[in-house]
């Protein structure tokens, strides 16, 4: 039964695109709402056209949230908003539900849920797994921390349709009723305790996508991470597995070769792991996390199959720049944590300059310090942001050469243009950064988007 939501009062804190298309949503719906972000109608510009002349909405922009707080219902917060926040606490001690926009959305979507959440690989996941669905015919969406809110499509998905919704840490904050029939973690490794503060209410945030399954759902889980084995003790749903180096009691693994789903007696074929297009382990770990969703679901072997070799993978994550002067540029700027960064550098069979560094999430790069040494194919680091100084003596300790760290000259364009002279014909110049983008940049994908538009621009010596 789908929540109705008419006549409701509703504030909405946060005019992202997530926040705009929440307040659409609820709109369209008959909801009394309330829009508030400490910005200015001006000041957001263009953001709130998809708001302009639609009634029921009443702007409070640039205000204090607190003081509109009365008389509320509900208040839907954005994911930059921390459950811990006094605006939070102010409303549930006015007795004002708080939610998010993924939960907003679940409430009102009548689609088929398969929900995907982990440190690493998720983008990757989700998005090949929506190429799953379409190719065995479903309508798909594609939504939530990926870059398209959920509230943009939450109204018009049928019964019969799928939306396959990344699920970030922030965003599960904020989720009481969230039910995917189908959810995924890819893995949980270190990474935003400057927000959840401590691995153990980080790895409870990424569970929350399972707590409210029920036996006739499904969870999918990675069968190489120990943590995951033991949280898989605390769901009710039908747990399966995947794994890229073992073969699990059911689920998808590889065995001679081959992508299989089943258990180690009884499984069907898919294709090659060869076949892949999208290289490394990692990659292999996503295809195989996306195929044991798509088969729970109902999807026959050989569609999930034509999709998994069709499938080239996902902007700024390993992606192929350009080849210049014998170098090969990567744009992996979705590398935004230690463990995303080992399995980039890890994936080095040639001599690299490794562009590291950015906004300081209070991770160790201990471990991936150490891999860096251990890889051998890492020639030079050049190091950018708050992290610059953390990552040149963690290298140090590590016993990578002082000689070979280098700090940008100037900038980001500096920092490009260092390891452009540092690279050897043959070799790599790889963006993987380890770290988030905000004290540079306005997210990951712009500090990837400006990587490729100055390699792009780069002319061959002597030309």
């Amino acid at each position: 039964m789908r929540q109705d939501f008419r006549n409701k009062r509703i504030m909405i804190l946060g005019m992202a695109r997530s926040g705009v298309a929440a307040a659409r949503l609820l709109a369209d719906r008959g909801a009394l709402v309330r829009i508030n972000d400490m910005k200015t109608a001006a000041q957001l510009g263009e953001a709130l056209e998809p708001l302009k002349n639609v009634p029921g909405i009443e702007w409070r922009l640039g205000e204090k949230a607190e003081a509109l707080l009365e008389g509320m219902d509900t208040l839907v917060i954005s994911p930059g908003v921390p459950i811990e926040s006094p605006i939070v606490q102010k409303a549930r001690a006015l007795g004002v539900e708080v939610i998010g926009e993924i939960e907003l959305s679940a409430r009102i979507s009548r689609g088929r849920l398969v929900a995907i959440t982990g440190t690493n690989g998720k983008t990757t996941t989700t998005t090949l797994t929506g190429e799953i669905f379409r190719a065995a015919g479903a309508k798909t969406y594609v939504v939530g921390n990926i870059g398209y809110p959920f509230a943009a499509i939450a109204g018009e998905a049928g019964e019969d349709d799928v939306v396959v919704c990344e699920v970030s840490s922030f965003q599960l904050e904020s989720v009481n009723g969230f039910r995917p029939h189908v959810a995924c973690i890819t893995n949980i490794r270190e990474d935003h305790l400057n927000r959840h503060h401590t691995m153990a209410c980080y790895a409870a945030m990424k569970k929350r996508v399972f707590e409210r399954q029920e036996p006739d759902d499904f969870l999918v889980l990675n069968w190489d991470d120990e943590g995951l084995r033991r949280a898989a003790k605390e769901a009710e749903s039908h747990v399966v597995w995947f794994s890229g180096t073992q073969v699990p009691p059911e689920g998808a693994f590889v065995e001679e070769g081959v992508i299989m789903f089943g258990t180690p007696d009884d499984h069907v074929s898919l294709c090659r792991a060869e076949e892949l297009k999208i290289p490394g382990l990692h990659n292999l770990e996503n295809a195989l996390a996306a195929v044991a969703m798509a088969m729970v679901s109902g999807v026959r072997a050989e569609d999930a199959a034509r999709a998994l070799r069709a499938f080239g993978g996902v902007e700024h994550r390993m992606e192929f720049v350009r080849e210049l002067d014998g170098v090969r540029y990567i744009d992996d700027t979705e590398g935004t944590n230690a463990d995303s960064t080992v399995k980039a550098v890890e994936a080095m069979k040639a001599p690299t300059v490794l562009i590291l560094g950015g906004s300081d999430k209070k991770n160790d790069y201990t471990a991936l310090c150490e891999a860096i040494v251990k890889s051998g194919f890492i020639a030079d680091a050049v190091l950018i942001g708050q992290t610059a100084f953390q990552f040149e003596r963690t290298l140090r300790e590590a016993g990578f050469p002082a000689r070979h760290i280098h700090h940008a000259a100037r900038d980001f364009r500096g920092a490009i243009e260092l390891s452009r002279a540092l690279a050897v014909p043959g070799g790599t110049v790889l963006l993987s950064p380890a770290c988030a983008s905000f004290d540079m940049f306005k997210n990951c994908e712009q500090r990837g988007d400006i990587f490729k538009d100055i390699v792009k621009g780069m002319v061959t010596k002597g030309a």
